[in-house]
């Protein structure tokens, strides 16, 4: 590792409360007990408290009361970063080897009891989701650049309603993850204006000749789902919805991203929706009749009569 890798590993195998002997030290990072010597030495010379003792149980320990700087993470905090971690590579993040390299940093300067307690505690975690194409990873590496950076991309996009890509130049403002799928969002200069982009419909992506400049304040989060999720006035006439059931399936029901959106009022038994009449006319009745009988339409008719009849049409399909 580089020395300031080693550096901070010395200061981190102190940091658990042990007392450790330079041989030790040695050992544990695989280097020559000279060169742990000159270590210890320079991190007393930049200012860490740390005691010799010296005998038979003698050893190099940190000062009681030395104030621990924010890099020196507790049990909690460990737990909390590795937890993370499994999350952000299972939804594809591009930097999931350098989260690997954290994760085993993380846990080789730990002392024994907080590995132990670490393992078993990320041995009872996983997470199960649709993990991103492995192309998506070096999209959202370049995005991720271009974002930092302030510098266009062009790319070859295509639409789900198309069949061959066109290439696009996007001054890339922002990546959000959303429903198991990346995006980004920027400033679009064929359409000029801001839109959003599904990471894995960009063919190919390479760095465009320019400079912009992000918006102040602007937030890639906000305006996706503002589009996604548009306000209820001027979006036509809303109709009250209100849907009995079993409890597990309201929950599931009103956690869903369109629901939830237009969720007005929750109780054991039902919930109540303001929903927009183009939709209750056409995509909710299928939805709906997706959850069988642990939900029940209890208003408006209109939706009863639409859900009727589209399941009848069902039906009538598959004797067909």
């Amino acid at each position: 590792m580089p020395k300031k890798d080693n550096l901070l590993a010395i200061l981190w195998m102190l940091n658990t409360g042990a007392k450790l002997t330079a041989g030790q030290i040695a050992e544990r990072l695989e280097l020559n007990i000279r060169t742990v010597y000159r270590y210890i030495d320079a991190l007393c010379a930049s200012g860490v408290p740390i005691i010799a003792d010296s005998g038979h149980n003698g050893g190099y320990r940190l000062l009681n009361h030395f104030i621990k700087a924010p890099l020196l993470f507790d049990l909690e905090e460990k737990k909390a970063l590795l937890h993370a971690a499994e999350f952000a590579k299972e939804a594809g993040y591009p930097g999931s080897e350098a989260l690997d390299h954290a994760a085993s940093k993380l846990r080789m300067y730990s002392n024994p009891e907080q590995e132990h307690m670490l393992s078993r505690q990320l041995a009872g975690f996983e997470v199960a989701g649709r993990k991103a194409p492995p192309a998506v990873q070096s999209v959202l590496a370049e995005l991720e650049q271009a974002i930092a950076r302030e510098y266009p991309v062009e790319t070859d996009y295509r639409t789900g309603r198309e069949e061959q890509a066109k290439r696009r130049t996007i001054d890339p403002y922002g990546v959000v993850y959303w429903n198991n799928k990346w995006y980004t969002v920027g400033f679009c200069h064929l359409k000029q204006e801001i839109r959003s982009f599904r990471a894995d419909r960009m063919l190919t992506i390479q760095p465009a000749p320019g400079h912009f400049k992000r918006p102040e304040a602007f937030s890639a989060r906000d305006f996706f789902l503002q589009k996604m999720l548009p306000d209820l006035p001027g979006k036509g006439t809303l109709t009250t919805v209100v849907i009995a059931g079993r409890a597990e399936a309201l929950d599931d029901l009103c956690l869903h991203w369109y629901f939830a959106h237009h969720l007005q009022e929750r109780t054991p038994g039902q919930a109540i929706f303001m929903l927009e009449e183009w939709a209750v006319q056409h995509f909710v009745p299928h939805f709906l009749l997706s959850y069988g009988k642990s939900i029940q339409i209890t208003g408006p008719q209109s939706l009863k009569d639409r859900a009727a009849a589209v399941a009848a049409d069902l039906a009538e399909y598959y004797r067909g």
